[in-house]
């Protein structure tokens, strides 16, 4: 899919605009402060009805408003021509395709797949192990609706079973079986994933760093080594006490972990600064392209930023490893134009305290 247009009315600090998208490439540039990233999020939100920068809409207000809203026009993966909207009044998102509202954002990620590249990805490298299963989790609910709807239904379970160890543990028992059964479900997909993961990544990191490492995903499953509902059961069971006494479900996947390795190593623990940003934007590469591999379909990428921090030899190899994508939007820095040439089917933008101007020429009115 791809889009044609984009309204925004007080949405951070872009108080009213309509910029024309209709290109394979969409380029912002700018100082820091002026809008370049408020896009980004703007489009990340039609794409998933939430923000990659906060959990709360309500910080993405316009600060002299109570509300904002965000209308696109695109064409979809058959070519058919729609409009979205979301709206967000402090307290109830709405979201419409075609004047339709949509209850469940399930039906906007299968519809709108987005890639986002960030500084905070990072922490998919260096950061708590909650990072890199928030990271997993998200790329393979991004093509995989099965997984998705498993994760959520792990969760519900979950949040009942702890709920019931807070009461007291009376009622844990009843909540054994399906949480062993949907989490059996995630460990074989995350396994899956990882292995799928780790076909791409290691050749990538070496590929665009060039060094020779091997840098992979080593998955841990906190029921390692258990392959039936019984066995888990079994378990769960003899962890009643501990988990009484920590008022909380202490094993199962929302405690898996993800280890970035290089040479059976602790990547984090030796790889420089340098390396280390590198990972973590080549782990949204290998997740764009292992995402096209299980769907067969391109996805739309926001790369926000994120090449300040290399040297100019690897930006133009990270430029040039991009893999197919419907369509890619950039924010760079002024006279940080790492395109050897304007592209084609592509449009600049420079953006001036939440205003876009397009070659020379002042976009919103």
């Amino acid at each position: 899919m791809r889009f044609d247009s984009l309204s925004i009315r007080n949405f951070r600090n872009i108080s009213s605009a309509s910029i024309t998208l209709d290109a394979e490439d969409i380029v912002f540039t700018g100082i820091n402060g002026q809008g370049k990233t408020n896009i980004l999020e703007a489009i990340y939100i039609l794409c998933y009805g939430s923000s990659f920068r906060t959990s709360h809409l309500k910080e993405a207000i316009n600060r002299k408003e109570e509300s904002f809203s965000l209308k696109a026009s695109f064409e979809d993966d058959i070519g058919i021509k729609q409009n979205i909207s979301i709206s967000f009044d402090g307290n109830k998102r709405l979201i419409e395709i075609d004047g339709k509202e949509i209850k469940d954002r399930r039906e906007l990620i299968y519809s709108f797949p987005c890639i986002v590249f960030s500084h905070d990805d990072i922490a998919f490298v260096k950061g708590e192990p909650s990072e890199r299963r928030m990271f997993f989790d998200q790329m393979m609910s991004l093509y995989s609706p099965v997984f998705f709807d498993t994760l959520r239904s792990y969760r519900a379970i979950l949040m009942q079973r702890n709920a019931a160890i807070k009461r007291g543990g009376s009622l844990i028992s009843l909540y054994d079986e399906r949480l062993a059964l949907y989490g059996l479900e995630i460990m074989k997909a995350r396994a899956e994933a990882v292995c799928g993961f780790n076909s791409v990544f290691p050749d990538l990191f070496r590929e665009i760093s060039g060094e020779d490492m091997n840098v992979i995903v080593r998955y841990q499953p906190s029921w390692n080594g258990m392959e039936s509902v019984d066995e888990i059961k079994e378990y769960l069971e003899k962890n009643y006490e501990r988990d009484i006494s920590l008022m909380t479900t202490s094993s199962g996947p929302h405690r898996d972990r993800f280890t970035v390795i290089a040479d059976d190593t602790p990547f984090q623990n030796i790889g420089s600064t340098g390396q280390i940003r590198l990972a973590s934007i080549l782990f949204r590469i290998a997740e764009a392209i292992y995402f096209t591999k299980e769907s067969g379909r391109k996805p739309l990428l926001l790369i926000d930023d994120v090449l300040l921090e290399l040297d100019s030899e690897r930006r133009g190899r990270v430029l040039s490893s991009l893999p197919d994508y419907s369509q890619a939007f950039y924010t760079f820095l002024p006279r940080e134009d790492y395109f050897a040439d304007k592209k084609n089917n592509s449009i600049f933008y420079n953006v001036k305290k939440g205003e876009y101007y397009i070659e020379g020429c002042k976009e919103n009115q």
